[in-house]
């Protein structure tokens, strides 16, 4: 499927393909909302929580290829937690030294392309790998808690997008 701003519409009952044509949606709305922004809108933060919208895409980038290159296929990953301070998961996300919008967009739609490929060539009902993201220790979740728990990432911090959007120069909608 073609990426759209216009939510997905599958005749499909196969739900990997559902799963990849919303996260491809998603990526798609948080490219839109990027839009436009000047380099100080990208980097200046309007909330108090004190995040930039591209920390926020920074965030994004790291977080897909958390879960489905290095927590799935338990492929190891360059910085797995690159996308905050001191790569420590409890810290406040940051963008990578030397990283610009057009840089991480074009991460975003590659770490999606990955996705695509990993969705397409396994079963939703398939077990993450140990020894990327999850020891022996733990039980590792299926792909299909994966796709929902990325989905509903995606969906959050597009809805945070919106609201900064709006704070820094009145963009609403789509």
């Amino acid at each position: 499927m073609p990426l759209s701003d216009v939510e997905p519409r599958l005749d499909s009952p196969d739900p990997a393909a559902q799963f990849a044509a919303y996260l491809d949606y998603y990526r798609v709305a948080v490219a839109r909302k990027l839009e436009g922004l000047t380099d100080a809108q990208l980097t200046t933060s309007r909330l108090p929580s004190g995040w930039t919208p591209l920390e926020l895409l920074a965030h994004l980038v790291h977080m897909e290829r958390r879960w489905f290159v290095w927590g799935y296929l338990g492929e190891q990953v360059a910085e797995p937690w690159g996308d905050h301070a001191d790569g420590d998961p409890e810290r406040p996300w940051r963008v990578p030294d030397g990283a610009t919008v057009t840089d991480l967009l074009d991460r975003l739609r590659a770490g999606g392309e990955r996705t695509g490929e990993i969705l397409a060539a396994h079963a939703l009902g398939g077990r993450a790998a140990v020894g990327g993201r999850f020891d022996a220790g733990t039980t590792p979740p299926t792909l299909l808690w994966i796709c929902f728990h990325v989905l509903q990432e995606y969906a959050r911090h597009a809805g945070h997008l919106d609201v900064a959007r709006e704070l820094a120069d009145g963009a609403t909608g789509e």
